[in-house]
């Protein structure tokens, strides 16, 4: 993998960059919360060779809507719930729009 392989993949939401403590560092949260939200099964962090938890900006952002939850009093698991279930509400209305705009490709003279 040459250096721009590198630098091109850090573009990739799914790309796993982050170590435990920088994602908890920018999350503001502990490595704890993260370890917690882990095993409740919301985000599965990938692991490195040494078996070193690594992180996407995309299971960043999954924490963090997670962390507010709790913030304001959610039971860590009741959030985690929570958050994946907006996660598949947000997939099936991609899902939706994307089925939508191929419908109306195919019949322009559809109406939506």
């Amino acid at each position: 993998m040459t250096a721009d392989d590198t630098f091109g993949r850090l573009d990739d939401d799914g790309y796993p960059a982050y170590t435990m403590g920088r994602a908890a560092e920018m999350l503001g949260t502990t490595q704890g919360f993260l370890r917690a939200i882990g095993e409740a099964r919301l985000i599965t962090p990938l692991r490195s060779a040494g078996g070193h938890r690594r992180y996407s900006r995309y299971q960043l952002r999954i924490a963090a809507r997670a962390r507010e939850l709790v913030d304001q009093g959610t039971p860590i698991e009741a959030a985690c719930r929570i958050v994946a279930l907006e996660d598949q509400l947000e997939e099936a209305q991609r899902i939706n729009a994307e089925h939508r705009r191929a419908a109306q490709s195919s019949n322009p003279a559809a109406v939506a």
